[in-house]
């Protein structure tokens, strides 16, 4: 056994040149001493045996030693256990004090072959760090040179935007000097500059062109300004002629002054009202030169009214202010001043008017009839335009020199209020012509035109065919005419250029026509299916029209689009006879349906086709007649019901399973067939 005090000796040996030094440490002193030691002696250096030893014996070495540590340990146990002497004891000690050297070395050598690894480890990676630096270095240095070529390959030169001469007419116009063709033909780049040195060329030749022409420019303004001022020196000379030439004018009867200056003025007028003093005038210089025409009004605020808003905005600005200023003032206007104000905005009219004057030859009083005499009297036509309504309108008024006071009937004639009634039929002049109109005047409160006629004057039709403007016919008013025509006589109107269509007899006739709501035609059964399809609509016309013949009952309900005729009237059919049948049940009526509302091209009749009602309710009385009296039905063994004689030629009664009947006339031949 070691003791403490041989524990406590430590012993360094250092390799220092050729000879060893020893260091030995005294237990008594504690002060180290060197001594040299020869240099035969032999150094122990477990690094340099780390290095001749495999890992791997070294591991098995360990399990070995471990091993023979345990068994020794278990026989000292063994033997204290048994009371065996000391000498065993001390030798397995002895042994097993050896196995923990052992121990010791082996674990020196693992930390100094780990150090080791980890010093190997941390070389390769300084090494891995320098070559990763290197590499993200030559990345960087790759994509700034990728960059910088891009930057290249996208670079446009400011010669690519000069539109140059093509290569044959720049070999063609250039000089040699300029287009080496020997070194142009083979290097583009040399070409391309060539090329520059043309248009460089070319160029300062067309500026000097461009400097030669301003001048020239500038002295032509200099000589158009001369006989500019030239010219404007010569206008009161001319004025003052123009001014003497009158009086010749006058007696020659050419005045051009005045022409002129209606000229000017007319360039303001309202576009019917050029149309109407255009057509005037010419019919005047062409076949009656006692007609004259003249413009009147104000012409600055016909100006105005021609401004573009933007112009009259700046103008109009400081009054405009003014006017906020004063509004702001005043308390607001209640509703009834401001319908006032939308009524007189509505019924403006064109500051503009023409006056159309009629000379008039001989005056003859008798009874109820006159005429003027050649004493200069002169009926005077004031056309006006109202621009919001988009219609003109005539005021007239007769100049006399003889006194009409006395000649009663000559007074009631001459009345300008009834002096143009009824000039065409009908056409009294005291509502507008224009449909719109209607729908503008309820905005407004305004219920007829009459009572404005007297300010306004009188919107006759033919006075709108004079300045250009036509409208419409009243759809609603036509349909109202011929609903309560129809019930009187029972008799469709049929014109003469649609007799053909229909055979000469026809025995079923239309009982009833009326109107109903579209509340009503909603609750009907049999037009339920013209409901989901959504051809209906709230705004359409509905009517109920009542067909019979005999005990046979057809009922009718009729939808009637504003845009009559172009879009066609839509049937839908109820027939009472025995029972109720209906399109939806019967294929035969839905047949007939099809004949008025699918072949209605062929009852159109001339433009613009307002008889097609007329003829599509004449069509639904025919195919009804050969509904009937085709119709089988056993009665004492005979082919057709009594109560409807055959009085149509069929081909045949019936076809098909579902048993059609031939709805189809053919002209002239004046039988029926199927299609």
């Amino acid at each position: 056994p070691v003791s403490a005090t041989e524990k406590k000796k430590k012993k360094v040996i250092y390799v220092i040149g050729t000879q060893l030094l020893g260091r030995v440490v005294c237990v008594s002193s504690g002060h180290s001493l060197c001594v040299c030691v020869p240099q035969d002696v032999r150094v122990y250096n477990e690094e340099v045996e780390l290095e001749a030893r495999d890992p791997q014996q070294d591991y098995m070495l360990y399990k070995d030693t471990c091993a023979a540590l345990a068994k020794l340990m278990a026989e000292i146990q063994e033997l204290k256990a048994g009371g065996a002497k000391s000498v065993e004891i001390e030798e397995r000690r002895t042994q097993c004090s050896v196995h923990f050297i052992t121990l010791k070395k082996l674990n020196r050598l693992a930390h100094m072959r780990l150090k080791k690894g980890r010093d190997q480890t941390h070389e390769a990676k300084q090494r891995v760090d320098v070559l990763h630096l290197q590499l993200q270095n030559l990345l960087y240095e790759v994509m700034h040179l990728q960059k910088e070529i891009g930057k290249c390959l996208e670079f446009r030169s400011q010669h690519e935007e000069i539109e140059l001469v093509s290569e044959e007419e720049f070999f063609q116009e250039a000089p040699a000097e300029i287009s080496r063709p020997h070194v142009t033909r083979d290097d583009q780049h040399q070409l391309t500059l060539a090329r520059l040195d043309w248009e460089l060329e070319q160029r300062k030749r067309l500026a000097e062109q461009y400097k030669m022409s301003l001048a020239r420019k500038e002295k032509i303004q200099k000589a158009i300004e001369q006989k500019r001022e030239y010219l404007s020196s010569l206008q009161p000379g001319l004025q003052n002629i123009m001014q003497a030439s009158l009086p010749v004018q006058e007696y020659l009867a050419i005045p051009f002054e005045h022409m002129q200056k209606q000229a000017e003025v007319s360039r303001h007028l309202p576009p019917p009202l050029y149309v109407l003093l255009v057509q005037a005038g010419a019919y005047g210089q062409a076949c009656d030169k006692n007609l004259s025409v003249s413009i009147s009004g104000d012409v600055d605020e016909a100006k105005a009214l021609s401004r573009p808003p933007e112009d009259s905005q700046d103008d109009e600005s400081d009054s405009d202010a003014e006017e906020e200023q004063q509004n702001t003032k005043r308390r607001r206007a209640t509703v009834g001043v401001q319908l006032d104000d939308k009524r007189k905005e509505m019924l403006r009219r064109h500051p503009l008017s023409l006056c159309v004057d009629l000379k008039c030859k001989g005056v003859l009083f008798h009874q109820y009839l006159y005429y003027l005499s050649p004493d200069g009297s002169v009926l005077h036509l004031f056309f006006y335009y109202l621009m919001n309504l988009n219609i003109l309108t005539v005021k007239t008024k007769v100049s006399t020199t003889t006194d009409l006071s006395g000649a009663v009937s000559a007074g009631e004639l001459l009345n300008s209020e009834s002096l143009l009634n009824c000039l065409y039929a009908s056409d009294h002049g005291k509502e507008t012509p224009n449909p719109a109109n209607r729908y503008q005047f309820d905005k407004v409160g305004i219920t007829t035109f009459a009572d404005y006629v007297s300010d306004l004057g009188h919107p006759y039709v033919w006075v709108q065919k004079l300045g250009g403007l036509q409208f419409s016919s009243d759809f609603v008013a036509l349909t109202m005419q011929w609903v309560c025509s129809v019930p009187e006589h029972s008799i469709i109107p049929v014109s003469s250029e649609c007799q053909h269509l229909f055979p000469a007899k026809v025995v079923s006739g239309l009982m009833r026509w009326t109107m109903m709501s579209y509340q009503e035609f909603t609750e009907l059964g049999f037009v339920q299916h013209v409901l989901k399809a959504g051809l209906v609509r709230e705004t359409d016309l509905f009517f109920m029209a009542v067909v019979e013949r005999g005990t046979a009952r057809l009922l009718a309900a009729v939808v009637m689009n504003p845009r009559y005729p172009e879009v066609a009237p839509l049937f839908s059919f109820s027939l009472h006879w025995k029972e109720e049948r209906s399109g939806r049940t019967d294929d035969n009526l839905r047949a007939m349906e099809s004949e008025v509302n699918v072949f209605r091209s062929e009852l159109q009749g001339p433009r613009p086709g307002l008889q097609l009602l007329t003829n599509q309710i004449q069509r639904l009385c025919v195919c009804l007649d050969v509904y009937l009296e085709t119709e089988s039905q056993v009665c004492d063994g005979s082919e057709g019901p009594k109560e409807f004689p055959r009085e149509k030629m069929c081909l045949r009664t019936a076809r098909g399973p579902s048993r059609l009947k031939p709805f189809k006339y053919n002209h002239p031949q004046g039988f029926f067939s199927h299609r």
